[in-house]
């Protein structure tokens, strides 16, 4: 009885060792294929990672520095575009200062030159239209009025040079008593720039370049007082009562003339070949040590088709207004075109257009009357 009670404890621990030994078995087992793979790939996904943690640190870096490589042109990108900032708001207000300036008034504003009417209503204070041949007025508007002229006054010294039969090939230097120190114009001439005595006559009729008048004038034989009495003697000799001249650019508003006064010189200079050929080239390229220099004629008529111009010069001080003389074929009469004092940027070559549009109206309205 002993022994059955015995038995039958050892039995039950022995079955629970049996499930535990069985539990602990079927725990170990491999799992079936079907469930390896997953288990494989997911262990390969670690590995991969495990692998992947230095390059990504490493690249982590490469990123890092490629950020701060790429910040630094844009710190410099930034400090450029800071300064070009600056720049523009220098320039502008440097306008701002400019255009609060009251504008300055010529001599023909001041004397109430504008206020006088004329069939064209014409922008310029003085104008003169006249045939060269017969001398005949088309148009007159205060063209007694003696006013400053300009950049005309070039005309006056090109005439001098020009007659003077002076060697054009020699060369002339710039120097610095060239320079303007009464308006404060711009040259690209600079000083000790050399060029050929023609050259500077091509620039200064036709871009009125004030540095090549005046090295015409200094260097001429007796020097630059000689040659301001000169072109004096010779506007008296053409009977320019109203003409005086101080000095060769026309930067001084003291050189002064009438329309009438310009007609007789446009008259006169047209008859020489040189100047006609200088005054109307449209552009000319100078060598200035190793640079080229490209010039441009001011007066942008002498590209125009509808003008046949044998001879012109524009002038410009704030003293003077715009100014031009031209010497131009219309309606088949050499016409010589005097316009003085006029008020704004082109209203000078829009005067011009009117002129030469009305004498060739003026022409075909005579030439249907005197038809049989």
């Amino acid at each position: 009885m002993a022994a059955g009670m015995l038995a039958k404890p050892v039995f039950s621990w022995a079955r629970g060792v049996a499930v535990v030994t069985a539990a602990i078995l079927l725990a170990l087992a491999p799992l079936p294929q079907a469930s390896a793979a997953p288990a494989k790939k997911h262990a390969s996904k670690t590995a991969d990672t495990r692998k992947s943690a230095v390059p990504a640190k490493t690249s982590a870096k490469v990123a890092r520095k490629g950020t701060a490589k790429a910040a630094a042109p844009s710190r410099a990108g930034a400090v450029k575009q800071a300064k070009a900032e600056r720049k523009t708001h220098r320039k502008a207000g440097h306008a701002a200062r400019v255009a609060a300036r009251p504008a300055r008034s010529s001599f023909g504003q001041l004397a109430g030159l504008h206020s006088t009417q004329d069939p064209l209503e014409l922008h310029s204070g003085v104008a003169l239209v006249l045939d060269q041949d017969t001398q005949e007025v088309l148009l007159r508007k205060n063209d007694r009025a003696v006013l400053p002229i300009a950049s005309l006054t070039k005309l006056m010294t090109g005439l001098i040079v020009s007659e003077a039969n002076l060697p054009l090939d020699e060369t002339i230097t710039i120097t610095g008593d060239d320079i303007d120190t009464d308006k404060g114009s711009h040259s690209r001439l600079a000083v000790g720039a050399r060029l050929s005595r023609g050259e500077l006559l091509h620039l200064a009729l036709m871009s009125s370049e004030n540095r090549a008048a005046h090295a015409l004038g200094r260097t001429f034989p007796g020097g630059l007082n000689r040659f301001v009495s000169l072109m004096n003697t010779r506007a008296q000799a053409l009977g320019m009562k109203d003409t005086r001249y101080v000095e060769p650019t026309g930067l001084s508003s003291a050189n002064r003339s009438s329309a009438r006064d310009l007609a007789a010189l446009v008259a006169a200079a047209s008859q020489d070949a040189l100047l006609r050929q200088l005054t109307t080239s449209p552009n000319h390229e100078v060598v200035v040590g190793d640079r080229v220099l490209q010039y441009n004629n001011t007066n942008q008529l002498v590209n125009d088709p509808d003008w046949h111009i044998g001879l012109q010069k524009t002038g410009y001080i704030s003293e003077a207004g715009r100014c031009l003389v031209m010497q131009a074929r219309l309606a088949g009469r050499q016409i010589i075109v005097v316009l003085l004092d006029s008020a704004g940027k082109h209203s000078r070559l829009a005067d011009a257009e009117r002129v030469r549009r009305w004498v060739e109206l003026q022409h075909a309205a005579s030439t249907v009357a005197g038809a049989p």
